[in-house]
Order: structure tokens, then C-alpha cells, then sequence
């Protein structure tokens, strides 16, 4: 059943509204043996998305008397609740290697969000209305305790897309989260095959971007956009859709009269001079999603269209956050102004938020950015903190806790340039993971981090425990080890932690020391497990850090642990281009501490004292 484009979304009481998801649209038929996955041109997609196939084959028994099943949805990376990302999905589609797969199944783990219910126990219901089958579906969900609404990081594969009685807060929703666009379906409508059908409307989250024309083929008629990127044009965009006959007339007879043709070519091409809004929907990576010409920007001038204007047209900041002085410098070396700051908030939040979530807040702000040493430690949340942002009272003190999008930019503009957080959440009495902060006396001493860090692991895998590590975002590294939810105390943590470090110390006197005060350390490394403890807070990963080169606390895979990292290798910039390939290493964090020993690791501890 197909979706017909609509201008605007329907305003009577008939409809009903999702969240469109930018992905794969896929059956999912769920049988008593097997479980396929088809797409819409009855592609079998099994060996491309494993991940959802093993998790549906592990419920085949919890599921049985529902068999067999056919679902309506789409296969999704998700990066929050209303938001996906096609492009991990295509690159997906395209892989043939089982090997490759599977690595990719590690870095970008994908979903099937179902949004109806096509078959029940073997029993067709295309016939019943889609208000019907949704309340079948959602009945089905709640029974197999799969999500009925999508959760960003839930480790069910399979979920339920979210049901919204009026279009507003749908659209609310998709507009903070960058989504694609919302989908109107009529209540009373069945499920045809095949058929393209005015009772399901999509309505799209169109960005308007700005573009140089650079060239124009003359044998397809499709004219091309660029950007300028650090003085340099990246072509961002092929176009044609979008323009009238005389537009289109127009600016060909431009490209013949001022341009020149390739040798050999088809194409013309000009000096940067006239440019152009286009309408998209995504950027890929290298091109605009669904270009659209809009119109001509007369009153642009060819170099600003660049890089940074275009993602921040393609992630306009959400309406109730003001920015004030975007141009202010942070950052005076790497040149990063405030609206460089925020546009880097918002591409990171998929990957920083998840670890602030429920935590209380501890930001260090920097008035006038790194250009000026003042700076000063918040806890309290100030009187003129907006209504949207969630706080908890502790102690006497009114935490913020950043558990959305919209906390984290007003942060951002207060010039929060560093977030920090407790070891455990305000639902937890106990600690979610251990962490060593491996502090060397300078970052000339980044090598004794290194040293230290590989023979911890070596410690914790004998102990079968698996850690995470990420750069400080200054001068060290910091290894994680979560723990399962809520069980156990600091005294716990304790006995391992001061285990592990006295330990390094007998083994590299010469090198290692839990010396407090720093004028007895030498140029030793400082292993600190005394800052593992209640009220104690650490940088959170992915936060930048006030230091002049805009370094960022960077999660590592284990094999780049080597005498050859360094810090400066993770400023803002460099981190962003690094999610492209290697998405986010602690992904699989909280997952991973539900299924740590640490109670047999304690138990050995304790019966050699």
C-alpha cells in the first residue's frame, strides 16, 4: 500500500498520524520456522539485516500462538525516537559479504519499526479499518512486552510505530528531532495491496539549502550545486526537478553565454556566481536527499554558501531556543564560533544525551569562551532556566537534568562548554559502572595512559569483564566498566577499583602512583579510583572540553590504544567525520554491564583479603 505526497496534513477528525521513519519499507512475515524480511520489490533483505531476523527467531517460542505473523513497516538506524538515518540503511542494503555485515550489524545496528498488522495467527485483516488493525497491533505488542512506541537504544529489534489522534504534536515531535515527516492515515481505510492511496498522505520535512551553480550537462539537463568547504567547492547536489520551463530555459542560456564546455563533455560550467535554494529532505554525506530546485537567492553571494550554512539549513535549531551572539569565538584556534558549537550539539546529542539522561548535571561555563580564562563550575539551576528543562531537587540543590534536545542547546548557548556527570542515575542508590581516570602529569605523558590502559585491560579480561575506554578530552584516558543495573554499592566498586591500581603499582612502581597530592607524583601517572564515589563526576562521553583546541572526551576502540594516540586527534570537527565510520563505541554500554561477573570478580577479591 503506497503513500500519496501531500501540501499539507489533514485537519478533521477522520485521521490519524505516525512518525515517518526514512528507511526500508519491509514486510516482515513471522512463521512457526522461519522469519522473512521482503521489500517492496520482494527482495529478500535476511542476509543484509541479520540482527532483526536473530532477535525474532530468539522469540519464536514467546510468540507461537500469534504465528503466523505479516507486519507492515520499515527497517530503520534509528538516531532518536522520531528520527532515522537512511543512509546507514542503503549502505546496509548494498552489502553482500557476511563478514562485512556483521561489523556493520556492530557499528550500525538497525530496527523494523511496524506500523501495521497484516496477518494475525494466520488469519488475513487487511479487510478491517486501519483503526482496527492497529489496535490489534498494539495489543500484540503489549503481550510479546515489545515496544508499542519506539524507543531510541531499546534492545527489541522489532517495535511499534506510535499512534497520534491529531497532526500537531506529531509534526512537534518530528521538527525537534530532524525527522523525515509524518504520515496521515484515514481510520477507516483497509489495507490494499500495491495500491497507491489518498487515505495514507505523507508529509515531508522539507530543508531549504543554498547552492552555487558550478555546471550544467547538457545531455540529461541536470545542473549541479556546490558548497564552499574550507576554500574549496563540494558539489552537494544534481537537480533539475523543481524548475519551470522558463527557469529551466533561463539558466541555460546563462550556462552557454558565461560558462565554457568540457572537452569531450557534455558539460558546461561557470565561475561561482549565481545561486540557488534547493528543497531536501537529508544529506547523505555527499549529495542533497530528494533535490528540489525552489528558487533563484539573487541576494546571496556565491561564497556564502558554505559547508557550515548548509547543515545548519539542514538542522534549523528548534523554536524556543534563542541564540544570542552566534558569532562569538569559543574556540580561537580551531575558529569555532557559537553556531559552530550548537550545530555540533545537535549532531552529537544521538551519542551525548544517552549518557546524560537522568543524570544531575554539573556543566562548566565559559562566558566568553576559551578566548578568556574565566569560567566557572554550575550545579544550581539559575532562576531564568526555561520550563522545558526537567530538574531534581538534591540535597539542597537544583540539578539540571539534559535529557533532551532542546536542554542541551540551551545549555549551549549558555556557553556550557563542558558536561559532567555522576556514576549513577537519580533512579539508582548505586553506581552504573566503574570508571579509572588514568591521569598522566602532562599531556607529554599521554604514553604512561596508554601503558596503564593496556594493562588494565589485560587485567579485566582475565576477570572476563568487558570495558569501554574513551579520551579525557585533555591530557589522559578513562576506562569503563558498567556494571548491571542497581546492584552494586561503591564499597563494592571499591575493593576492584583500589584491586587493579595498587596492583599497576607493585608491577611499574617507576611509572604508576595513587598519590593524592600532586607534588609527590614525579612525573608518575596518577591512577585516581578515590574519585569513584557518590558525588563524584566525570566528563561524559562525547563532551567537549575547554581547552584551546576543542578537544572532545572521545570513546576508543580497544585497537587504537597504541603508543601512536594521541589527544589531539578528537577536536569537535574531527569527531563528527569519525561517527561517519565508526558510530558510536559505546552504543552496546548499557548492555554490556547487564551481563558483566562482577559479582564472581567480587567474590574472588574478597576471599583473598
Amino acid at each position: 500500500m503506497l503513500m500519496t505526497e501531500t501540501a499539507e496534513l489533514p485537519e478533521d477528525g477522520d485521521w490519524s498520524f505516525e512518525v515517518k521513519y526514512d528507511g526500508f519499507r519491509c514486510l516482515l512475515y513471522w512463521t512457526e520456522t522461519e522469519v522473512f524480511l521482503y521489500s517492496r520489490n520482494e527482495r529478500l533483505l535476511n542476509d543484509c539485516f541479520p540482527e532483526i531476523i536473530e532477535f525474532c527467531e530468539a522469540k519464536l517460542e514467546h510468540v507461537s500462538v500469534h504465528l503466523p505473523l505479516l507486519l507492515d513497516g520499515e527497517i530503520v538506524h534509528l538516531l532518536n525516537d522520531y528520527r532515522s538515518e537512511f543512509h546507514a540503511v542503503q549502505t546496509r542494503g548494498r552489502m553482500r559479504s557476511e563478514k562485512v555485515i556483521q561489523q556493520h550489524v556492530q557499528t550500525f545496528p538497525c530496527e523494523y519499526i511496524a506500523f501495521d498488522l497484516l496477518k494475525h495467527a494466520g488469519k488475513e485483516i487487511t479487510g478491517k479499518t486501519y483503526e482496527q488493525r492497529k489496535e490489534k497491533l498494539k495489543k500484540l505488542f503489549t503481550q510479546l512486552e515489545l515496544p508499542v512506541k519506539v524507543k531510541y537504544r531499546h534492545p527489541a529489534k522489532v517495535q511499534a510505530a506510535e499512534v497520534f489522534e491529531e497532526a500537531a504534536p506529531c509534526w512537534d515531535r518530528v521538527l525537534l528531532a530532524n525527522g523525515e515527516g509524518v504520515i496521515a492515515k484515514k481510520r477507516s481505510s483497509e489495507w490494499l495491496e500495491g495500491k497507491r492511496t489518498e487515505n495514507w498522505l505523507k508529509y515531508k520535512n522539507w530543508r531549504k539549502v543554498h547552492v552555487v551553480l558550478t555546471s550544467f550537462d547538457k545531455e540529461n539537463g541536470f545542473f549541479t550545486g556546490a558548497v564552499y568547504r574550507e576554500d574549496q567547492l563540494a558539489e552537494v547536489v544534481t537537480f533539475r526537478h523543481g524548475l519551470s520551463g522558463d527557469e529551466e530555459g533561463i539558466l541555460q542560456t546563462f550556462f552557454y553565454e558565461n560558462g565554457k564546455r568540457l572537452s569531450g563533455s557534455s558539460r558546461w560550467i561557470v565561475k561561482p556566481s549565481v545561486c540557488a535554494v534547493i528543497h531536501c529532505i537529508d544529506f547523505d554525506g555527499k549529495h542533497l536527499r530528494e533535490p528540489r530546485f525552489d528558487s533563484f537567492a539573487l541576494d546571496v553571494h556565491a561564497e556564502q554558501c558554505t559547508w557550515q550554512r548548509m547543515y545548519r539549513e539542514l538542522y534549523p535549531l528548534p523554536p524556543n531556543i534563542e541564540v544570542t551572539h552566534p558569532e562569538k569565538c569559543l574556540w580561537k584556534k580551531p575558529g569555532i564560533k557559537k553556531e559552530d558549537y550548537l550545530l555540533y550539539l545537535q549532531l552529537a546529542a544521538p551519542y551525548l544525551l544517552p549518557f546524560l539522561q537522568d543524570r544531575l548535571l554539573t556543566v562548566i561555563r565559559y562566558p566568553h569562551g576559551t578566548v578568556s580564562e574565566e569560567r566557572f563550575f554550575q550545579k544550581n539551576a539559575p532562576d531564568y532556566t526555561p520550563a522545558f528543562v526537567r530538574t531534581v531537587q538534591n540535597e539542597g540543590i537544583d540539578y539540571i537534568v539534559c535529557d533532551t534536545i532542546e536542554t542541551l542547546l540551551w545549555l549551549g548557548n549558555q556557553l556550557a562548554l563542558e558536561f559532567h556527570i555522576p556514576f549513577q542515575t537519580v533512579r539508582t542508590a548505586n553506581p552504573t559502572e566503574i570508571v579509572f581516570d588514568l591521569d598522566p602529569p602532562s599531556v607529554e605523558y599521554f604514553s604512561l595512559a596508554v601503558e596503564a590502559a593496556v594493562q588494565m585491560k589485560a587485567i579485566f579480561d582475565q576477570f572476563q569483564l568487558q570495558a569501554f575506554v574513551k579520551t579525557s578530552g585533555n591530557k589522559g584516558l578513562q576506562l569503563y566498566i558498567p556494571l548491571p543495573y542497581d546492584q552494586f554499592s561503591y564499597e563494592d566498586t571499591r575493593v576492584f577499583t583500589k584491586f587493579v591500581c595498587d596492583f599497576l603499582c607493585e608491577q611499574e612502581p617507576q611509572w604508576f602512583t595513587t598519590e593524592r597530592l600532586k607534588k609527590n607524583r614525579g612525573t608518575k601517572l596518577y591512577l585516581d579510583y578515590v574519585q569513584h564515589q557518590e558525588g563524584k563526576t566525570i566528563i561524559a562521553p562525547y563532551s567537549p572540553r575547554g581547552n584551546t583546541d576543542a578537544l572532545v572526551a572521545t570513546p576508543l576502540d580497544w585497537s587504537e590504544v597504541t603508543q601512536s594516540l594521541q589527544p589531539s586527534m578528537f577536536s569537535i570537527y574531527s569527531v563528527l567525520e569519525r561517527l561517519e565510520t565508526t558510530g558510536d563505541l559505546f552504543r552496546n554500554f548499557s548492555e554490556a554491564g547487564e551481563k558483566q561477573p562482577f559479582q564472581d570478580v567480587l567474590n574472588n577479591l574478597k576471599g583473598l583479603m
